[in-house]
């Protein structure tokens, strides 16, 4: 099952960040990654099917990491698509009145 973790880091710089994103991408079951770096909350967020401990202890050699959140993944809504009801066109119509007139 996939989830979704949120894992607040304290980094200080780009090579730091360059490190975590390494560790992390090595995973086996890691979908995507996405960086939310604001100057207080610096976050990570991880989706996949991947242990969310095992995530944190790889990150915690590298800087200090702590699990914010744990939950499903959100799966993007799909637009049911309608089929389409084929119209006859204006100029077959035409034609077709004028053939039999």
């Amino acid at each position: 099952m996939k989830k979704m973790m949120v894992i607040k880091l304290d980094i200080s710089d780009e090579k730091y960040k360059l490190k975590a994103m390494k560790s992390v991408s090595g995973f086996a079951g890691v979908d995507s990654i996405s960086w939310d770096m604001k100057e207080a909350q610096k976050k990570l967020t991880i989706t996949g099917d991947v242990d969310p401990v095992d995530i944190v202890i790889k990150l915690r050699k590298h800087c200090n990491a702590e699990l914010v959140s744990v939950g499903p993944a959100k799966e993007p809504e799909k637009k049911k698509e309608e089929p389409k009801k084929e119209e006859p066109k204006k100029e077959e119509q035409k034609k077709s009145q004028h053939r039999g007139a």
